[in-house]
């Protein structure tokens, strides 16, 4: 009882990962691929692989095996990335940033990340640089054989994912197509509002020249009024005139026939010829009188005339002038009848507008929905931002372990290649005495060579 209260008291968090890795493992035990399966796999990539670089792996062909993946999977490479990281480079340190954040290895933490998080959607959350920078047959085994059973799960659901896939870019195209649309019809609507106040200008200047030529024509037909009321009472007036000047020719006719009939009594006696004189005198200085003045009412009248030929000429120009009202006021009517038009055209435009309105509404209101959805991406979006941030730290942090084991590495080479260059001068001068040992030696070979052929030479002499 106690062993098993003792067991209870293990920390909660030690069985989840226990649970956990015994679940990984039985999963990975139904996912693992043989050897040579997963060799002629990564072959079918167009890398020469084999069974003994699975079991012995190399760094540089295991880096170039993931960006083979990566490039294939997600159609990143650490070209691919470049651009982007640069760009970061650039925001965290300025002008600095070639310096500090040399593009092979900003491009590689790039192209690690994404590496990631595809091994994170494979099912792999434990991915880290060792296993690129020391990788093990062991890693390598799950890590293939997850990324081979991811591609082989891809392509058996290829149809569904082109199948979302082409939903999405029609759902894109459909955004695009649908924000064009609105800003085209905002861009109509602003020119129809334009042509509105522009049509709204002209009909009220119409109105106020229509009101302004309505007065006068009012003036003018006041004025024409009175003058043909002048015209009349001119007209009266002359055939007054006329009447009586007929009048007095007809008794200055009878007169003269008077006088031609008291002719003969002029050799009367004088006395009564004088007397008959005297009164023929009066009659004819009455006449005279009286013609002078039918004379003077004649020329009254003949003046009076003449200003009733400049009236009748007025009359004739206040004549032509309302025909030219009249044609003006055609022309006003026909102006209004095309206002009318334009107004019933500003009336369905105003309702196309309306519609124009509704339809805006309802985008605005998808836009904002399409808003909401981005504000959560990009809520999203910086949420991995920052924990991609926090990940550059801490593969800043791996970086600058790298980087001083690299240093080491490098004073250790340096060491060695110091110790190997001493070492060749040390083989250097070896070779150099053995040279000179074997020039010694074939020089003392040839100096016995001649002494022996001497020799042998004053042995045949004497013989």
């Amino acid at each position: 009882m106690a062993f098993k209260g003792r067991m209870s008291m293990l920390p909660s968090a030690q069985q989840q990962m226990r649970s956990r890795k015994k679940e990984e493992d039985a999963a990975f035990a139904s996912m693992r691929l043989p050897d040579r399966e997963i060799v002629g796999c990564i072959n079918e990539l167009g890398i020469s692989f084999s069974v003994a670089d699975l079991q012995k792996p190399n760094p540089i062909q295991v880096q170039m095996i993931f960006e083979r993946l990566g490039e294939l999977i997600m159609n990143k490479t650490r070209q691919t990335v470049d651009p982007a990281m640069r760009a970061a480079a650039e925001d965290l340190a300025g002008d600095f940033g070639e310096s500090l954040f040399p593009p092979d290895t900003r491009n590689l933490m790039g192209f690690f990340a994404s590496l990631q998080r595809l091994m994170a959607e494979c099912g792999i959350h434990d991915f880290s640089f060792n296993d690129i920078y020391k990788p093990t047959y062991e890693r390598l085994i799950r890590i293939f054989s997850y990324i081979i059973n991811f591609l082989r799960f891809r392509e058996n659901q290829a149809k569904v994912i082109d199948e979302y896939y082409n939903r999405a870019e029609t759902t894109k195209a459909r955004i695009e197509q649908l924000y064009t649309e609105n800003q085209n019809l905002e861009v109509q609507l602003e020119e129809m509002r334009e042509n509105r106040r522009q049509m709204e200008a002209l009909v009220a200047e119409k109105t106020r020249r229509n009101e302004e030529l309505k007065k006068r024509l009012l003036e003018l037909r006041r004025n024409q009024e009175k003058v043909a009321t002048r015209l009349e009472e001119a007209k009266t007036k002359k055939n007054e005139l006329a009447a009586e000047l007929e009048e007095k020719t007809a008794t200055k006719i009878q007169l003269k026939q008077e006088c031609a009939k008291l002719k003969p009594y002029t050799l009367q006696s004088p006395a009564a010829l004088q007397q008959a004189l005297a009164d023929l005198s009066s009659a004819l200085n009455n006449d005279k009188a009286h013609i002078d003045a039918l004379d003077r009412r004649a020329r009254a009248l003949q003046t009076s005339s003449d200003s009733f030929g400049v009236v009748t000429a007025d009359v004739a120009s206040c004549i032509k002038l309302l025909e030219e009202i009249a044609v003006e006021l055609a022309k006003e009517e026909e102006d209004n009848v095309k206002n009318a038009k334009q107004r019933d055209a500003l009336t369905e435009r105003g309702a196309n507008v309306r519609e124009v309105e509704r339809t805006e509404a309802l985008l605005r209101r998808q836009l904002a929905k399409w808003q909401e959805r981005t504000e959560t991406l990009r809520q999203q979006s910086e949420e991995k931002a920052k924990r991609a941030k926090e990940r550059m730290e801490e593969l800043r942090e791996v970086h600058r372990k790298l980087t001083e084991e690299r240093s080491e590495k490098m004073k250790d080479i340096e060491r060695r290649r110091v110790r190997i260059e001493q070492i060749e001068k040390k083989m250097l001068d070896l070779t150099e005495n053995i040279k000179s040992e074997v020039q010694r030696a074939h020089d003392e070979y040839l100096k016995l060579e001649a002494h022996i052929k001497l020799y042998i030479t004053e042995m045949e002499q004497a013989i």
